[in-house]
């Protein structure tokens, strides 16, 4: 069995290692970690219906998003936070009549630079729509720029291309989920 100096020496082949790039390639990772993190943080904040969280996830000012046909194109966060509070946040009395399940899965995300990368992503969407009675269900690619503002990664660039999708009525008396609580 080969001594951990020995499984070391053969990884760093004579055991030279370049601090810098290590430190480098950390870094990277780091970075590629913050900005799945960020992306799901969006996902997660428009399935527990939370405006504030869900604007934080994007740039300040000049943002370019485009939903396509079904939601449109914005160029400010604040349109696109306006749009969401006012479909994600409808109501009937005590329950959601829109209740969201977003699944960003496969990131490929490339850095640009310190402060810039690039990133595309599947998605799976599923929505109980109980203003109209029925299921939505969709699959797209993200396409997306990121930036760092204020030392945090944020979206700058978000364009979707749909890819599959299909609605289907509520089955009569099916037992459907409240969605996350209501603010009273």
């Amino acid at each position: 069995m080969a001594s951990l100096a020995n499984e070391e020496a053969e990884v760093f082949g004579d055991g030279d290692v370049d601090v810098r790039d290590l430190a480098r390639r950390v870094a990277r990772l780091e970075a590629i970690q913050e900005i799945e993190r960020l992306k799901y943080r969006y996902w997660r904040a428009c399935d527990s219906k939370d405006p504030d969280a869900f604007r934080e996830c994007f740039v300040r000012e000049g943002a370019d998003i485009d939903y396509g046909s079904g939601l449109g194109g914005f160029d400010d966060r604040e349109q696109l936070v306006e749009l969401y509070s006012k479909l994600a946040l409808r109501r009937d009395g005590n329950r959601w009549l829109y209740n969201d399940i977003h699944h960003g899965m496969h990131p490929d995300i490339e850095l640009i630079d310190a402060n810039t990368a690039v990133g595309s992503w599947t998605f799976w969407f599923m929505r109980v729509n109980l203003a109209d009675g029925v299921v939505e269900q969709a699959s797209l690619e993200y396409r997306d720029r990121y930036l760092v503002e204020d030392g945090k990664w944020k979206i700058q660039s978000s364009h979707v291309t749909p890819l599959t999708g299909v609605n289907f009525p509520i089955p009569e008396g099916a037992n459907v989920a409240p969605g996350p609580a209501v603010p009273k």
